[in-house]
């Protein structure tokens, strides 16, 4: 193997801008940044405070984007808001829903750009997989997601923005007045979507600060998992400005393997993103780690890999389970899925060692939604099957 793609692609990132004269969105503002807006513009700075939590109670603990149905406002206060702001969400341009219940929606947001968002039930929880970047930076080798350029990060607005669409598509409002219903169809977020989270921090973190606050949405930070390639500066971030669960996309042993198939790791190794790990309990009284391990037939998923992999979260000692993924392939993709009993026999070994090794069981892949196949609609229909496999690098010839 030999490690020829970039570590991130080198790509210019256009910052996102407002169309000039339109309204203010409130999603996505802090609280603080709520209230410094709305005195900006009219809003007596001694009310502020409080209009804030109104506000902030209708649009993320009850989903109201009217401005009309805010009864707790004076009239003419909801017609000054009106006015000036809006409550804007990206828009669902397409949904599929697979033969195993997965949603996946295509969303359109601000620039006309375009993401995938994939919500996945459960018997005892429903995962919303969203994302932070239009396309990724990252150039892993595996992920069909990392095939479309990086366009831009997602506002704060357009990441929380993401779960209240799911919510929306799930009727999951509760309603002013009625019983308190706690049974939760989105009861968790993971970042594990299009891009790489950690290279959009500050939004990304914004973003969660939302959903996890007791008056909105109001997810438990252990409701919430965000996966990172291995950006190690920005892992002691997570764990004091957002608190989150952890999970690292590691999927291979030796530096020589992972060079190639997540080339990060050329910029920060194995050792540097173990230390990094080791420290994250510490810091946020985090649950276990979760190590995301894709199950590549030859490649690394041999007894000696399982026995490597062991031996790194021991010699460290990181508290973690580690989830194997059998391969979701795609057109043209260069590796193939490691065999259900290679599969098995190493999750066995992991499991012999004391350390839960679930095997993910494939959801979506029949529209596309599986783990490190999304790509948007519209990115896919401009290729063609031979485009695909050259970008990937497979000559079929």
């Amino acid at each position: 193997m030999t490690a020829s793609a970039p570590i991130t692609q080198d790509v210019l990132t256009l910052p996102r801008k407002e169309p000039e004269g339109g309204k203010i969105n409130l999603v996505g503002l802090t609280r603080d940044r709520m209230r410094a807006v709305l005195i900006e513009n009219g809003t007596p700075e001694k009310q502020a405070k409080m209009r804030v939590g109104q506000i902030w109670q209708w649009i993320y603990q009850w989903g109201v984007r009217d401005f009309a149905e805010m009864t707790n406002l004076a009239k003419a206060y909801r017609a000054q808001l009106e006015e000036t702001f809006e409550i804007r969400i990206p828009e669902v341009v397409s949904k599929q829903v697979s033969t195993d219940g997965t949603r996946k929606y295509l969303v359109r947001i601000n620039g006309g750009h375009e993401v995938e968002v994939v919500y996945i039930p459960e018997d005892d929880r429903g995962t919303l997989c969203i994302s932070s970047q239009v396309g990724c930076t990252l150039t892993c080798s595996f992920c069909h997601t990392g095939t479309q350029k990086l366009v831009r990060n997602l506002t704060p607005a357009e990441i929380i923005g993401q779960v209240m669409m799911a919510r929306d598509d799930l009727e999951e409002w509760p309603t002013p007045g009625a019983p308190k219903d706690e049974t939760r169809l989105l009861s968790n977020i993971v970042l594990m979507g299009m891009g790489e989270p950690l290279y959009n921090f500050d939004n990304v973190r914004d973003a969660m600060k939302i959903a996890m606050d007791p008056e909105g949405i109001s997810l438990s930070r252990r409701r919430i998992t965000l996966s990172t390639s291995g950006v190690v500066p920005e892992i002691a971030r997570t764990a004091e400005e957002i608190g989150c669960l952890l999970a690292i996309s590691f999927h291979a042993t030796t530096n020589e393997v992972r060079d190639v198939l997540v080339p990060i790791n050329r910029r920060w190794n194995i050792d540097e993103l173990l230390q990094a790990l080791a420290d994250y309990p510490k810091v946020s009284n985090s649950e276990r780690i979760t190590f995301e391990y894709v199950m590549l037939d030859g490649v690394n998923d041999s007894d000696e890999d399982a026995h490597r992999l062991l031996d790194h979260i021991k010699r460290h000692n990181i508290p973690a389970k580690i989830n194997l993924i059998p391969f979701n392939e795609w057109p043209g993709a260069p590796y193939k899925r490691s065999s259900n009993n290679r599969i098995r026999a190493f999750a066995n070994i992991i499991y012999q060692a004391g350390y839960a090794s679930p095997i993910r069981k494939t959801r979506g892949d029949d529209i596309m939604a599986a783990c490190g196949q999304l790509k948007s609609a519209t990115e896919r229909a401009r290729k063609s099957r031979k485009q695909i496999e050259a970008e990937a690098g497979v000559n079929n010839s």
